[in-house]
Formats: C-alpha cells, sequence, structure tokens
C-alpha cells in the first residue's frame, strides 16, 4: 500500500497541517493493510499463516503433532477438505493423484479378496500416515486396507555404482527417495 500523502492532490501535499496529518495516519493506515492482508492470506490454505492453519484444524477436530510442519499440517487440511466417498476407481486415483503426485503411488485391487494395498513412493513418506487415514475414511468398510510405502528396489539401485552406494547405509539404500545417481 502507498502512503497516505500519496492520495492527497499536488496542492495539499506542500500544506503542513496535512503533511502533519499523514505521519500521523500513516503508521495506523500500514498497520490496517498489514491485518487485512493477513486476514486474506487465511482465507487460502496455501497462503496461510499458523493462526490460519490452527483455526481450520480446530474447525475440522485434526490435531497437528507438535513435530509437524506448518506445510505438513496444510497438507493435512488439504487432504480433509478434497475426500469425498469415491464412487469410482476413477475419482479415487484422482484423489490419491492430487496428494502424492501422479506417479507417487500404486494401487492393487484384489476384488475376489476385497482387498486393497495403497503404496506409496518415498518422496510421500512424511504422508503416508495422513493418506492411510484419508483412505480409512472413504474405502468401504468391507475392504481391508492396507497402505505402506514403496521401497527402493535392485532396478532403481543398479543406476548407481558401488561408490556412489557407499555414501549411503543399507537403510538408506532401502528407506531413502534417491537421486538421479
Amino acid at each position: 500500500m502507498d502512503r497516505i500523502e500519496s492520495y492527497f492532490p499536488d496542492l495539499l501535499r506542500e500544506v503542513r497541517e496535512f503533511q502533519k496529518l499523514a505521519e500521523a495516519e500513516n503508521p495506523e493506515l500500514l498497520f490496517l493493510w498489514d491485518e487485512l492482508k493477513l486476514v486474506l492470506d487465511n482465507q487460502f490454505i496455501d497462503t496461510a499463516t499458523q493462526i490460519g492453519v490452527a483455526r481450520r484444524e480446530k474447525m475440522l477436530k485434526i490435531s497437528a503433532k507438535a513435530t509437524d510442519t506448518l506445510d505438513e499440517r496444510k497438507f493435512k487440511l488439504l487432504a480433509r477438505y478434497n475426500e469425498n466417498i469415491p464412487y469410482t476407481l476413477r475419482a479415487l486415483h484422482g484423489q490419491l493423484s492430487m496428494l502424492c503426485g501422479e506417479k507417487g503411488y500404486r494401487l492393487e485391487i484384489n476384488y475376489g479378496a476385497f482387498t486393497l494395498n495403497a503404496k506409496l513412493e518415498l518422496t510421500n513418506k512424511k504422508n503416508v500416515d495422513v493418506v492411510g487415514e484419508m483412505l480409512e475414511r472413504i474405502v468401504p468398510m468391507n475392504m481391508l486396507l492396507k497402505v505402506e510405502l514403496l521401497y527402493n528396489q535392485h532396478q532403481l539401485l543398479q543406476k548407481f555404482t558401488h561408490e556412489e552406494m557407499r555414501k549411503y547405509t543399507h537403510l538408506n539404500l532401502r528407506e531413502e527417495a534417491l537421486g538421479d545417481g
């Protein structure tokens, strides 16, 4: 926001009384503009502050862990707001794609055994619990649900030389998202 004197006509900018008036009102107006921007930012999850996220969590009865970052808390809110009971497999894929990315998950469905196995890529490791909670709410009750990580496999690791892999522990090679060697 511009300072208030920028809105004065040229003639009044030179008057000492109006200069003093602007000097007194500018701090208050700037404060109001900052507060208005905060209110507008908190209207949307992407731009929300700690206060806006906490307010939405309270409304949706979501409890945040003390270790959760603001982005993780926003992810939980987005997951809750975007969940609808999908009556089609396409809708379920759409929800998972929105949360995990197009290639960030795999679904294995066995209709005969009534099982649904969702495997998330390691890049979504922090969000496994949130995705699992969402699936618990939307997958039909007669299906056995399993949510797990899709660990690194040999075909990914064969791109790396032994020297490059020496930087990692066996646990890291299995459970961490690795770069393109």
